[in-house]
């Protein structure tokens, strides 16, 4: 298995999430993550995969981990979707065997699943800190982490927020 990479957006609390949604649809965070992921693996818990519109990401290859042997994806009718399900790390592990890369996309247990393992963090760090938040993001040691690159800032036309991405690579 090649590069794991972890793909997410958090407040300066490291807040992820309220009520089982994002915090915020910022335009540009939307692109970036479409164009990092594009082309690649994406892993996801059931509950983000239940809240995308469609069930999944097209031109990606979906993996959905969920304990559940009985939940299917709404993407299971839609011709051409590819989505799998995992039912454990190791499970996702032995499915991404041939991948160069895979992204993990969230929520939240399955990016504190996957910590341990990635190599990469593709963070939009969102300058505010949501006053309603019940899902976070683990704190990113910087002994284990080295941010290597780090975009400017720049402001969200709908929303006002400012954000800017940030790159770590495991030390």
């Amino acid at each position: 298995m090649g590069k794991i990479s972890i793909i997410v957006a958090i407040d300066l609390n490291r807040a992820i999430g309220f009520g089982g949604d994002q915090l915020a649809y910022i335009s540009a965070d939307l692109r970036h993550f479409k164009e990092t992921t594009q082309g690649h693996t994406v892993v996801m818990g059931r509950k983000t995969a239940d809240a995308l519109p469609k069930g999944y990401l097209p031109n990606r290859r979906n993996i959905v981990v969920t304990r559940s042997s009985s939940w299917r994806c709404r993407a299971d009718e839609i011709k051409n979707a590819t989505v799998e399900i995992a039912h454990s790390v190791g499970e996702v592990i032995e499915l991404c065997q041939a991948d160069e890369q895979v992204f993990i996309i969230g929520g939240a247990e399955i990016y504190r699943a996957f910590l341990p393992l990635a190599h990469e963090l593709h963070i939009t760090q969102i300058d505010f800190r949501f006053p309603k938040a019940d899902t976070f993001f683990d704190e990113i040691d910087p002994d284990d982490w080295a941010e290597v690159a780090r975009s400017q800032t720049f402001t969200d036309e709908k929303s006002g927020l400012q954000f800017h991405f940030a790159h770590f690579v495991r030390r």
